[in-house]
């Protein structure tokens, strides 16, 4: 599937993902104001399937998961980063949105086509024709994303088991 890379610096925090102040908002409602502090037009723009991109500490601040649930109500089908604050990269993998740590993260511009492959661990810049291999998601993880996020997975094994 091609995407649109969404590309962000360093020190991305939870406050910019969902805002403190709007907690109160409905879920879908709060994720409008995702990173609207410095991409207002993000939350509009975003599509099903695109990527983003940012630098060193993504996700730091507050525990609340709301950061990882904007992005995924938004359509954001990964997070690549050159690191991640911990609580946010669980976080994240718990509500089904793969996060992964990329450090070539310079050579990946707002607006690029990309494809990216989260089994393989394979990420194509359609638009500079680069190939990047990625540090796959083991597969007990992937799966539990497949699921759609930790609950769904534990709900639909339990299932399983009952039967």
């Amino acid at each position: 599937m091609m995407s649109r890379a969404f590309v962000f610096g360093d020190a991305v925090d939870t406050d910019l993902l969902a805002p403190g102040n709007l907690m109160k908002l409905p879920p879908a409602e709060l994720a409008q104001h995702c990173l609207r502090a410095i991409a207002p037009d993000f939350a509009s723009t975003v599509q099903p399937g695109d990527v983003v991109f940012a630098g060193a500490n993504f996700g730091l601040g507050s525990s609340r998961e709301q950061a990882a649930v904007s992005l995924r109500l938004l359509g954001v089908s990964a997070v690549l980063a050159t690191s991640f604050a911990r609580i946010f990269y669980r976080n994240a993998i718990n509500l089904g949105l793969p996060a992964f740590v990329f450090p070539q993260v310079g050579e990946v511009s707002d607006g690029d086509r990309i494809q990216l492959d989260p089994v393989a661990g394979r990420l194509e810049n359609i638009t500079t024709g680069k190939t990047y291999t990625l540090t796959p998601i083991p597969p007990h993880l992937m799966a539990m994303i497949d699921d759609g996020g930790l609950i769904t997975h534990l709900k639909r094994r339990l299932k399983g088991a009952a039967a």
